[in-house]
């Protein structure tokens, strides 16, 4: 009998694979779903976005091989964009890789840095893949706690004085996901003070910054920076481009360098049509993203309505595409999400998909319509 990598054993499918599966069974049976689980932007891309893809398709070489390391073009308008945006200064040719999304990337960074053994350190709640790849890596997982009480951060003093000769990688990840949290530029300093101490890659995932976020920061922008830190960005969530696959991950060479050895034996470039759209994205005027916004603003409104009719508390003061709520107390997550699965007819991320500190808690997604959220506060 043909058995699986022992490295499987330890790593389970993706909730959202498994229960996505379950809700389209629901909905084929006659369900009238509602599905606010999901972060996956409903909106379109600019107009000019899709016609700079379109335009791309009779271009020469645009169905040839591409780039490992992506279109000049592409490369310069990301380090443009971070400039303009972060006052990140990113050289183009050597700092900056884009990626087939984020996803890829933490993939990538794992392979290139982590030994079988070596300890990473991964945020409870937290994003499943930074634990996921570890183990896929055979790393070991070493989680971190966060709190509402420690306005879901770290504290970096007692985790200081846990043993860290062996962690070689920490995952950080602001604005937050699931809970929305900004990090201050003083807890940012204060956690390259803890990598450059403690000799460990510090990786900020960095996807949410446009959305609904007046304090656009990058890790990067942090003073010594660059001795120890990479930061992965996406255009999935500020352009609506999630399944063209786009993402890119910044810092130093040496670090851009060893993750480019990874991705030069895992794929054979970046679509070149997709580039030319990201390009026209990264290179687009800023008052589209300010309408976005403002979409997002009216959900969230009707999100937070919805929140309160289920009794929930929660923070107004957040990022992101989401919003993240305490349940009554009493409540485990797992069996109210699935009590308005099955009774109400409405899908919610329970927190426990996060960490075990996500117990007691379940995130509500922006990217579904006003007439769905309405209906959704009429069937409550």
């Amino acid at each position: 009998m043909i058995e699986v990598a022992h490295r499987l054993q330890h790593v389970e499918e993706y909730y959202f694979s498994k229960k996505l599966k379950e809700v389209a069974q629901l909905k084929a049976e006659g369900k009238p779903i509602i599905n606010l689980g999901i972060g996956s932007p409903d909106l379109p891309p600019n107009a000019l976005v899709i016609q700079a893809m379109v335009y791309s398709l009779n271009d020469d070489n645009a169905h040839q091989y591409q780039s490992y390391v992506g279109l000049p073009k592409l490369r310069l308008a990301l380090s443009q964009f971070y400039k303009k945006h972060f006052k990140v200064e990113a050289n183009p040719e050597t700092e900056i890789l884009p990626l087939m999304g984020s996803k890829e990337g933490i993939m990538h960074i794992s392979m290139a840095f982590l030994n079988k053994g070596d300890q990473v350190l991964i945020p409870n709640p937290g994003y499943p893949t930074y634990a996921a790849v570890t183990k896929l890596v055979e790393a070991e997982v070493v989680t971190y706690h966060l709190n509402q009480a420690n306005n879901w951060f770290p504290d970096l003093e007692v985790l200081g004085q846990q043993d860290l000769s062996k962690v070689k990688l920490m995952w950080i990840n602001y604005p937050n996901m699931p809970t929305g949290e900004n990090a201050t530029k003083q807890q940012l300093e204060k956690l390259v003070a803890f990598a450059i101490k403690h000799d460990i890659l510090l990786v900020n995932d960095n996807p949410y910054s446009f959305i609904l976020n007046k304090n656009k920061q990058s890790l990067l922008s942090i003073k010594d920076a660059e001795k120890c830190c990479l930061e992965l960005n996406s255009l999935s969530k500020m352009f609506n481009l999630s399944g063209w696959r786009v993402g890119f991950v910044l810092g130093h060479e040496r670090f851009i360098k060893a993750v480019l050895k990874v991705k030069s034996n895992m794929d054979s470039g970046m679509f070149y049509g997709i580039q030319k759209g990201a390009i026209a994205a990264l290179s687009a005027p800023t008052d589209w993203l300010d309408v976005l916004n403002e979409i997002y603003k009216k959900r969230r409104d009707l999100v937070w309505q919805i929140a309160d009719k289920l009794n929930c508390t929660y923070n107004k003061n957040t990022s992101g595409l989401f919003v993240w709520a305490k349940l009554p107390n009493g409540e485990t997550s797992e069996s109210f999400t699935d009590n308005l699965l099955y009774k109400k007819d409405v899908f919610l991320t329970p927190g426990t998909v996060f960490g075990s500190n996500g117990e007691g808690y379940i995130r509500l997604s922006l990217c579904a319509n006003e007439k769905d959220l309405k209906e959704t506060l009429s069937r409550l």
